[in-house]
């Protein structure tokens, strides 16, 4: 490989270049990970036992590096049980960014143009949220893309139910038994309810946002699902998506921000016309 440039006795070479970008990436995406949470003091103090050992091993001191060497040679392992669900967050973003679970890699695809004709209908979501927002009814209602979260979908109770506002509205009645958890759309049916969704580590979340919001928030960090909140305090509906909350949004921007994340449908801009 052709040289790029010296630095002293070091030969710089594009695929050097590359090489640290890369880990710079990746450095950067476990810190986003860790930040905020307990996990990055323990990798913190991970790291630091890590260079001590270094010290001690160069400054030959024979009986603190047989110790720590010890603790070293089970680093990894421990550090597999200790990190156990960051390294799972880590691999389910991974997984959410691939090329290969994106929809529209296989849009042109002859099996998928079924999926594009028979598209939701998410007029019955917009009703349904303005009555529960009327009446200060909280609802969690998580739009599955790539994924069906089969996982999520089995802690909850299988509907599989063609989706409707009155179904809806029924569900997260105060006094249904199925109102307290998230309902799970998948296609063109209500495919779960009552789910469990996990609860963001983030410490950034405004303390106005209750725990749908969080819960909100968790899912669509590790997944690439798209969530509407009707807050039960405030009445207010929002959606979420790749962690960033639309707050306090109408039945009108409600509908646009829908088709813009679930089908791709541009925001139409409203030209204003001077008078003549």
């Amino acid at each position: 490989m052709i040289s790029l440039f010296s630095i002293g006795f070091l030969d710089i070479e594009w695929l050097d270049i590359i090489d640290i970008l890369l880990v710079t990436v990746l450095l950067y995406q476990l810190y986003k990970l860790l930040t905020g949470s307990v996990a990055l003091k323990i990798f913190l103090g991970l790291l630091s036992v890590y260079l001590l050992y270094l010290v001690v091993k160069a400054a030959g001191m024979e009986l603190l590096t047989i110790i720590l060497g010890q603790f070293m040679g089970v680093g990894v392992l421990a550090a597999i049980i200790v990190f156990q669900p960051e390294i799972r967050r880590f691999l389910l973003m991974i997984g959410k960014t691939t090329a290969f679970n994106n929809e529209r890699l296989f849009k042109g695809f002859p099996w998928r143009r079924t999926v594009t004709e028979d598209r939701l209908s998410i007029t019955p979501f917009i009703e349904a949220a303005k009555s529960l927002a009327g009446k200060n009814t909280g609802a969690l209602i998580v739009f599955a893309r790539s994924s069906e979260l089969r996982y999520f979908a089995e802690s909850g109770d299988a509907i599989d139910a063609i989706v409707s506002k009155r179904l809806l509205i029924s569900i997260f009645n105060k006094n249904s038994p199925l109102h307290d958890g998230a309902v799970i759309i998948h296609g063109n049916r209500i495919k779960a309810a009552r789910c469990i969704l996990p609860v963001t580590e983030s410490n950034d979340v405004p303390a106005s946002m209750g725990l749908r919001h969080r819960a909100a928030i968790g899912l669509s960090e590790v997944t690439d699902s798209v969530v509407l909140v009707v807050s039960e305090e405030t009445g207010q509906i929002a959606l979420v998506r790749n962690g960033e909350v639309y707050r306090n949004l109408s039945a009108a921007d409600l509908r646009s921000k829908l088709n813009h994340f679930l089908f791709d449908i541009e925001p139409k801009v409203v030209e204003k016309v001077a008078a003549a």
